[in-house]
């Protein structure tokens, strides 16, 4: 049984994912990225390879992705976060054609094909608005956990507009609108209304087909997930997995390398 490993080194967060030659998810883990990157991917290696009870003599190959995946020291090869990405997608949802990546630094929108392989993308990666940093500054406007972000403004009966596209600025602009007694879930209904626009604006970029999967740190929130399906119009994929999407797609690679080594001993063998 071949045992591969993904490990996705993001500006915030680090995801590391291990599956076993049915493709099997067996052992995963998410931990913050912090200041020391080498450290973080070593780190997420470990615990996951403890949850999957796997000796790291057992696994056959590793790829590093995300931003910091030069910094996967022990790993094998690279790969971009963006084919990763697609590659996850399509493995967890099979008829995705387009995937949203909304991680705390950047956005994607990626096209793909059946294989999962990349036919077209587009990113936002020069400005935080549209991203997780534009939530996490409403979160210190607002002093509101992260994780009570979704769920607060779904609550929302009048969804403020945010006229701000500019993350530095989000701050003043939500603390003005509590000023003028606004209610906190209108206010963050609006912040998520107006990074769900953005994305949306980038879908767009490279054409929206078919069914969505949401991937990335963000997408554990349900509030942002409401507002793309109702920006879309349509239901989007997400599952358990989604925050480690790209993981799962470098796990996959891997994979693939290691079964692709296996080819010509077979064919030998049947000589």
């Amino acid at each position: 049984m071949a045992y591969t490993a993904g490990v996705d080194v993001g500006s915030t967060q680090t995801k590391a994912v291990l599956i076993n030659e049915k493709k099997e998810i067996i052992g995963k883990s998410l931990i913050d990225t912090g200041a020391n990157v080498i450290a973080a991917a070593e780190r997420a290696y470990e615990i996951a390879l403890e949850n999957a009870d796997i000796d790291p003599r057992f696994v056959e190959y590793v790829i590093g992705t995300g931003y910091g995946r030069y910094k996967v020291t022990f790993g094998n090869r690279q790969v971009t976060e963006i084919s990763c990405h697609g590659r996850g997608a399509v493995h967890m949802f099979p008829n995705t054609r387009t995937v949203i990546d909304m991680g705390g630094q950047d956005s994607k929108a990626i096209k793909v094909n059946e294989k999962g392989e990349i036919l077209d993308f587009c990113m936002n990666d020069k400005c935080a608005a549209g991203t997780g940093r534009f939530l996490g500054a409403a979160a210190v406007a607002l002093d509101i956990p992260l994780d009570e972000l979704g769920p607060t403004a779904l609550l929302a009966t009048k969804p403020i507009r945010i006229s701000t596209t500019c993350t530095v600025f989000a701050e003043s602009e939500v603390l003005a609108w509590l000023g003028k007694g606004k209610k906190v879930e209108d206010i963050l209904r609006g912040v998520h209304q107006s990074i769900a626009s953005r994305s949306i604006g980038l879908l767009r970029r490279v054409g929206v087909f078919d069914e969505v999967t949401f991937t990335g740190g963000v997408a554990k929130n349900i509030g942002m997930v409401k507002s793309l399906e109702e920006g879309l119009d349509r239901k989007v994929n997400v599952g358990e997995n989604s925050h480690f999407m790209g993981a799962i797609g470098a796990a996959l690679f891997a994979l693939d390398h290691v079964l692709a080594s296996r080819q010509p001993v077979a064919a030998e063998e049947r000589r």
